[in-house]
């Protein structure tokens, strides 16, 4: 009895949330024992499915044809497709419809927070939603003032320079126009945003707002996992700035290694992340500057440790027994004539 996670378009989503989401189901599973398949088997009983592109739906179709049960993830929506990409307004619509296609080849399907969930029962897909978060390897992303001091080497900062970094593609919904004027209006810090878009895709806008961002916001591009993390635990604060998120990894990576955080007030973070309690928010450019400013000169109390307890309570261990439920509650694991056992077991980062 085991599990199949379909890498199907991983190469292609591997540097983006959904290629991290992917690696943290790994973990999960791994985390409370189950089996998984490098291919679909007739041991095989659950298949997951985390893209929506072309091949996906056809494997989900695939796999319940031959009598297994299909967990598809919805990490997208039409509401976070908009402003990304060139064209992608215009094509959001059309996004929508095809999202709805895709879903509904699952049996379950699972998506990371209450406010996805919402946006999907909207949808009417007529499927068993759940809301389950993607997860944090909270082994992995912790504080260190090893990483720290690799941060600031490798970039050429003081140590008391105040550094402000960011993740993500670079497009608008990121927040990346707000993120530039930010860094014009505080010229005494270091900016540093961290992530890679195709130029081809980026559209002209935000593309001319990279080209004129000021001296001391730099565009860092891709790094793995190990390089992103030094980022997190060498700089003084995390402000991410996104309008539209099913989640956002890279929050719970930045909680977990015990950074300030800054973050627009979305609704997305309702039930779980409180301004003043856990992370710091506001809603406009002119309450970012003054919050961010207090944040650097230490005029905020510090959160780190509150943020470290949320990114705890999404650890893998969590998320895998959060799989455990949804599968018993669904009835997707067939024990008949065998004795299952979970057994709760070490995870070993690839």
């Amino acid at each position: 009895m085991s599990v199949y996670l379909y890498a199907g378009g991983e190469r292609i989503v591997g540097k983006s949330g959904v290629g991290q989401a992917i690696a943290h189901q790994r973990g999960a599973l791994h985390s409370v024992g189950l089996l998984l398949d490098e291919r679909m088997s007739g041991n095989t009983q659950i298949v997951h499915i985390n893209t929506v592109l072309p091949d996906s739906p056809l494997m989900a179709v695939l796999a319940r044809a031959r009598g297994k049960k299909v967990i598809y993830y919805a990490h997208s929506t039409m509401e976070d497709f908009r402003c990304s990409f060139r064209g992608s307004n215009l094509l959001a619509p059309l996004f929508k419809r095809w999202i709805q296609f895709c879903y509904r080849r699952g049996d379950v399907i699972l998506t990371p927070t209450a406010y996805s969930e919402e946006i999907l029962q909207n949808y009417r897909l007529k499927r068993p939603i759940y809301h389950i978060s993607n997860g944090i390897d909270t082994e992995f992303f912790r504080p260190s003032a090893q990483r720290r001091a690799a941060f600031r080497e490798k970039y050429g900062l003081r140590e008391d320079e105040k550094v402000v970094i960011s993740v993500g593609h670079l497009m608008e919904r990121k927040g990346i126009l707000d993120y530039i004027e930010l860094a014009r209006r505080m010229p005494e810090a270091k900016f540093l945003w961290f992530g890679y878009t195709d130029p081809k895709l980026i559209p002209t806008p935000v593309q001319q707002a990279i080209d004129g961002a000021p001296e001391n916001l730099t565009f860092a591009g891709f790094v793995d996992q190990e390089h992103l993390c030094d980022a997190y635990c060498g700089a003084d604060a995390f402000a991410f700035l996104s309008h539209e998120e099913t989640e956002g990894i890279v929050v719970l990576e930045a909680l977990a290694c015990e950074i300030p955080i800054l973050l627009r007030d979305i609704p997305v973070y309702d039930g779980w992340l409180v301004s003043g309690k856990n992370v710091y928010m506001s809603d406009d450019l002119d309450g970012f500057q003054r919050t961010l400013t207090a944040m650097l000169n230490g005029a905020l109390p510090s959160l780190t440790q509150q943020g470290r307890e949320v990114a705890l309570s999404r650890s893998l261990i969590a998320v895998g027994e959060r799989l455990r439920e949804i599968y018993q509650t669904e009835g997707l694991l067939n024990t008949t004539g065998s004795k299952f056992t979970w057994a709760r077991r070490t995870y070993s980062r690839p």
